[in-house]
């Protein structure tokens, strides 16, 4: 079973985070405001449950099976509706239906046409029957602001570092000519079972979306079913550790703003994307300011910005509900143990030169 894990928040207000002066800052306030979907709030009334130490209580199994096929980016299409109409939010059902029934569909490896390789859904790949779809959401995309829904333009350094990772790829291609890997080096984090990052754990993706709260005094820990990843955030107050001190997951710390918890994650080594599955790359100046917010007793509602000058021109954020489900299975993701994929790679690899 996985191990306990988790996360969340930060003992340094959203003013607090060292952001470049002459940058938006990135509090709450700025993105509700011009967010073409404002992010849902407690209705009038509701008493967020509480612990026996008096913090609001937000544990539970929060999966985001719910939002799986929302974009992270809105289609351009969209501008800054961040909602469906009836139409497309019929046009979404249908493609997630058909999703569905695809996942299952029986394939007769006698009679397909097995000429063209592909790495899922085909004679040659097994069948997907593992996969989540979700539910229908009206939601167009994940990110709410800026207000078109999508990442801001890239910044100078971050121009630079997508044009010097574009020309490491260009030159392993060379480098392999058409092998898949010479070592483990030559493929990506996620198939080395080592992490997602931050947020490749928590965006809603193909399989094992689980994300579960444990609360203890002066304590959060969040941990995630995907490569069972956990961040453990103190709330006492204590400062950041020493920016010297990079890793994967960074370095949380929390504090309450009210009812909601406020996480805020510095201290990463930029060796992680903030989309699914972990991909791309930020530089190592991110600073992740996440948002916990309990709107009814089984609506989690998880807002997140991302400030990295290093990568973009401005913060932007993105917001969605998690759905409580008590009877969610939390399954071991044994990626390293169960991992003979790495081995096979190469080992055909090795054995095609030959």
């Amino acid at each position: 079973m996985n191990r306990l894990l988790v996360a969340l928040l930060v003992a340094c207000v959203l003013g607090s985070v060292a952001i470049d002066a002459q940058r938006p800052a990135a509090d709450n306030t700025r993105i509700a405001g011009s967010a073409a979907l404002p992010i849902p709030q407690p209705a009038p009334g509701f008493v967020p449950p509480r612990t026996p130490w008096g913090d609001p209580d937000l544990q539970g199994f929060w999966p985001g099976v719910e939002m799986v096929g929302v974009p992270l980016q809105r289609p351009a299409r969209f501008g800054t509706r961040n909602v469906l109409t009836n139409d497309e939010f019929a046009q979404r059902a249908r493609e997630l239906k058909e999703e569905e029934e695809s996942l299952v569909a029986e394939i007769d490896v006698f009679t397909a046409d097995v000429t063209t390789p592909c790495a899922i859904r085909c004679p040659t790949s097994p069948q997907p029957h593992w996969q989540e779809t979700g539910n229908p959401s009206r939601q167009a995309s994940l990110i709410i602001d800026p207000p078109n829904g999508r990442q801001p333009p890239l910044s100078p350094e971050g121009e630079k570092r997508q044009i010097d990772q574009q020309a490491e790829a260009r030159a392993r291609r060379e480098r392999l000519q058409g092998r898949e890997a010479d070592s483990h080096l030559d493929r990506s984090l996620y198939d080395r079972c080592i992490t997602r990052g931050v947020l490749g754990s928590i965006l809603p993706t193909i399989y094992n979306n689980g994300n579960e709260i444990v609360q203890a005094p002066g304590v959060v820990v969040v941990r995630h079913e995907m490569i069972r990843e956990a961040r453990i955030v103190p709330l006492d107050g204590r400062p950041h550790a020493p920016a010297s001190l990079k890793s994967y997951m960074g370095d949380s710390r929390g504090h309450w703003d009210g009812n909601t918890l406020v996480v805020v994650t510095k201290n990463l080594n930029g060796l992680t994307g903030v989309g699914g599955n972990g991909g791309g790359r930020t530089s190592d100046r991110i600073t992740i300011i996440e948002r916990f917010t309990l709107i009814d007793k089984d609506t989690l509602q998880y807002t997140a910005t991302i400030d990295d000058p290093g990568t973009w021109t401005q913060p932007w954020t993105l917001s969605f509900p998690w759905k409580r489900e008590p009877a969610y299975g939390m399954f071991e993701y044994a990626c390293h143990e169960g991992n003979y994929a790495m081995r096979n790679i190469l080992s055909i690899s090795r054995a095609a030169e030959k």
